[in-house]
């Protein structure tokens, strides 16, 4: 009986942090000037950092655009620091 192996799939990791990475980055950025918060639904959001880590939430306020987007750490795909 001979054995045959499937041709080799690629596998595609999607680019996204842990929730503990993302605590840990938003618990870093809360001194940062500015963050650009990516969301899972697809939107991105750059401004000041608010984060409360006992409630897992927080908002990004752009200044410039007088514009803020409220969040919850579990809505976050991937932070970085502007």
């Amino acid at each position: 009986m001979a054995f045959t192996a499937s041709a080799p799939t690629s596998v595609r990791k999607a680019r996204q942090m842990t929730q503990e990475k993302i605590y840990d980055a938003l618990q870093g950025a809360r001194t940062a000037d500015k963050v650009t918060v990516y969301f899972k639904d697809g939107r991105a959001a750059t401004g000041a950092l608010i984060f409360n880590p006992f409630k897992g939430s927080g908002r990004v306020i752009d200044v410039d655009k007088e514009t803020s987007i409220d969040f919850l750490i579990d809505t976050i795909r991937e932070l970085k620091l502007a």
